[in-house]
C-alpha cells in the first residue's frame, strides 16, 4: 500500500501503465498510443557513492514508431536542485537505453506545478549546452471531472485528477462523482483506487471526506482502509455511548437527592462527551448543593 501523496503520484503510472495516454493527450502533447507499457527499475545509481532514483520509470512501445522512456515524478514543492537531478535522469536513461527520454513532474498545487514548467537551460547563457523542458500534470492543467459519466471514461485519468485536484473547492463533488461510479466498477478495479486517491489526499481535508464516502457510499468493499474506517467508527461509537452512559448518571445522581436540574444544566451535562469531565462532575453530584455548583471548581 502507498504510503504518502508523493508515492501515489507517481506509483498510479505504474498501477495503470497506459494513464499517460490519457494525461498527454489532457496536456495536448501528440505521442502515438503505447501497444505495451514496460515498468523498469528505479535506480539510476552509477558506480559513485550517490544514489540517484527516479519516481517511477517507464518503457513506452507504440505499435508504430520507436519506443520512449517516460521518467515520473512527483514534486510537493519548489527545490532549486531539481532541474539539475532531472538533467541527470535524462542523460543518464538516454545513455543506458539508448532510447529518448521524457520527463512528466506530477504536482497538488499550482504554484509548484508553474515552477516545474519552466524551461531550464545549463550552460553559459551565450551557448546553453543542455535543455530540460518537462511536461507537467497538476491542478492548472488537469481536468475537474465532478461527472460520473467523465469519471467512468478514464478512471485511471479521474484518480489522477482527484489527487491533484486534492484542494479544490469542488473536491466533494469531484470525489463523490468517483465513488457512484466505483460501486459498480469490479472489485479489482476499486481497491486499487480507494487505496490511491486515500493516500494520494495525504493529510488534506479532502482525505476525511473521502474516508467518510468510502464508508458509505462503498460500504460493500472489503480493504485495509474500508475496515480501518469501520473500526473507527465503532470506536467512536463505543466512546459516545459510554459518554452518554456517564451523562445520565450524573443527571441521576442529582434526580434522586431531590436537586433541580435546569435545562442550561442538562444540556450541558448530555453535550458532554468527555470521560474525565464527566467523571468529575459524578464526583461533584454527590455534594452539590445545586445542580449549577457542580461545574463551579472549572
Amino acid at each position: 500500500m502507498v504510503s504518502s501523496p508523493h508515492e501515489a503520484m507517481h506509483r498510479i503510472f505504474q498501477q495503470y501503465p497506459n494513464l499517460f495516454s490519457g494525461v498527454s493527450e489532457v496536456l495536448g502533447i501528440d505521442l502515438p498510443t503505447p501497444a505495451s507499457v514496460t515498468v523498469l527499475p528505479n535506480d539510476l545509481t552509477e558506480t559513485s557513492p550517490v544514489e540517484r532514483r527516479v519516481d517511477t520509470l517507464l518503457r513506452l512501445d507504440p505499435k508504430d514508431g520507436e519506443p520512449l522512456l517516460l521518467a515520473v515524478e512527483a514534486q510537493s514543492g519548489k527545490n532549486p536542485d531539481k532541474p539539475a537531478s532531472w538533467a541527470y535522469y535524462a542523460s543518464y536513461m538516454l545513455n543506458k537505453y539508448r532510447l529518448q527520454p521524457l520527463l512528466l513532474v506530477v504536482c497538488q498545487d499550482r504554484a509548484t506545478a508553474e515552477w516545474a514548467a519552466r524551461e531550464v537551460s545549463f550552460g553559459p547563457r551565450q551557448w546553453p549546452l543542455l535543455t530540460l523542458r518537462p511536461l507537467v500534470a497538476g491542478p492548472h492543467n488537469m481536468p475537474v471531472l465532478t461527472n460520473p459519466a467523465e469519471v467512468r471514461k478514464d478512471l485511471a485519468l479521474a484518480t489522477l485528477s482527484a489527487i491533484t485536484h486534492a484542494t479544490h473547492p469542488d473536491a466533494g463533488a469531484i470525489l463523490k462523482s468517483m465513488t457512484t461510479v466505483l460501486r459498480d466498477a469490479p472489485q479489482d478495479i476499486v481497491g486499487p483506487i480507494i487505496e490511491l486517491v486515500a493516500q494520494g489526499l495525504g493529510k488534506h481535508p479532502a482525505a476525511q471526506l473521502w474516508r467518510k464516502l468510502v464508508a458509505v457510499d462503498l460500504s460493500f468493499y472489503k480493504s485495509d482502509l474500508s475496515e480501518e474506517i469501520r473500526n473507527e467508527g465503532r470506536a467512536e461509537g463505543r466512546a459516545e455511548g459510554r459518554a452518554q452512559r456517564a451523562a445520565e448518571d450524573v443527571l441521576d445522581i442529582l434526580e434522586v437527592r431531590g436537586i433541580d436540574i435546569p435545562e442550561a444544566v442538562r444540556e450541558r451535562v448530555t453535550g458532554c462527551d468527555d470521560l474525565e469531565i464527566l467523571r468529575h462532575w459524578h464526583r461533584r453530584a454527590v455534594t452539590a448543593p445545586t445542580a449549577e455548583e457542580i461545574f463551579e471548581d472549572e
